[in-house]
């Protein structure tokens, strides 16, 4: 009996909630509803003919760099006169002893006396000083020397002691890069690189002429030649006294004057 009223029950409910559907069924109501409509925005293409105002237009023009031939052309650059003839590994504090870094090349005075003090840190079992006693500049125009020139610190007072003496350029093995670079960055001297070992094969007092544009070492003292390696592009910077000169000669910065 219990069984037969829950499923009378269970029927009537249902039975109620599927006509409760359909009295409220959407159908009924779909032509009293209005759906919005939407008209897509126009979409103009992009225009190919587009010129910026005058008043913002940006226009570049590339700085004209000019090359002088005094400047660049060191084909027919020669030294002549006296070497002083050095062996390996001279470092930069025997090139110029710490206690000289400062004096200040800037100030003409203290260039000439640093100039004096170049090569003073030699030990003493060179005999034949690159700088008389009471001297401020040196009689050897060029310095020959070994297997790693002018290694140690960093200082650029090196290269400018030896331009200060009134050295014209080293001829060595090879360098330490940082003396070659100050060499170039300061214009001072000349870094050549010979091919053979003359170090060896010179003394100090030999009169030698140095040929750039042939890269090569002339030992008038003893009849020989040496083929150096060719110094390339950094040849006109040292030519025009080091890389800023040559930047203003070149029209790469203003010039002091401008």
């Amino acid at each position: 009996m219990a069984s037969s009223l829950t499923r009378i029950s269970y029927s009537s409910a249902f039975t109620f909630s599927a006509s409760k559907t359909s009295v409220f069924s959407p159908s009924l109501f779909a032509s009293s509803i209005k759906v919005p409509t939407f008209s897509p925005l126009p979409v103009k293409p992009l225009c190919s003919t587009f010129a910026p105002h005058a008043s913002h237009a940006i226009s570049f023009t590339t700085h004209a760099t000019s090359t002088p031939a005094s400047v660049l052309d060191t084909s027919t650059k020669t030294f002549h006169g006296l070497c002083y003839v050095v062996g390996d590994n001279i470092d930069t504090d025997q090139i110029i002893p710490a206690e000289y870094l400062t004096l200040v090349p800037s100030n003409p005075a203290e260039y000439e006396k640093l100039g004096s003090y170049a090569l003073i840190g030699l030990p003493s079992s060179y005999a034949t000083r690159f700088i008389e006693p009471n001297e401020t500049k040196t009689k050897y125009s060029i310095v020959i020397g070994g297997a790693n020139f002018g290694c140690g610190s960093s200082r650029e007072h090196a290269p400018v002691a030896l331009g200060a003496a009134g050295a014209k350029a080293v001829v060595a093995e090879s360098y330490a890069r940082i003396f070659f670079r100050n060499s170039v960055a300061t214009g001072e001297v000349y870094p050549l690189e010979s091919e053979a070992r003359i170090c060896e094969e010179c003394k100090t007092g030999d009169v030698v002429t140095i040929e750039l544009g042939e890269s090569r070492l002339i030992n008038h003292s003893t009849g020989k030649e040496y083929k150096l390696k060719s110094i390339g592009d950094a040849g006109p910077v040292i030519e025009a006294g080091g890389i800023f000169a040559y930047a203003r000669k070149t029209g790469m910065i203003p010039s002091q004057s401008n």
